[in-house]
């Protein structure tokens, strides 16, 4: 089932998440695992979370630079759009 608001061009190989909202949530809140929360890995977030304070951070904007110069997939493994 797709999401009208965000049609994939007929690839359904592509999410309705975007790759900049994540890189973005991923730099600015990534000590809190909100670039992860959104992309549907609840894991990797709560991984985030929980070890962002011991690394100030820094696990978060790393995370939030690769989605933005490589992409991403979401939870169901599928592309994070441009």
């Amino acid at each position: 089932m797709t999401n009208p608001q965000y049609p994939s061009a007929g690839d359904p190989g592509v999410s309705d998440k975007s790759k900049v909202v994540a890189g973005i949530l991923g730099i600015l809140l990534g000590t809190f695992g909100v670039g992860r929360f959104y992309t549907g890995h609840i894991g990797l977030g709560v991984a985030q979370l929980l070890v962002g304070w011991f690394t100030c951070g820094l696990w978060g904007i790393i995370d939030g630079i690769l989605i933005l110069v490589k992409g991403g997939v979401d939870a169901q493994g599928r592309r994070l759009r441009d």
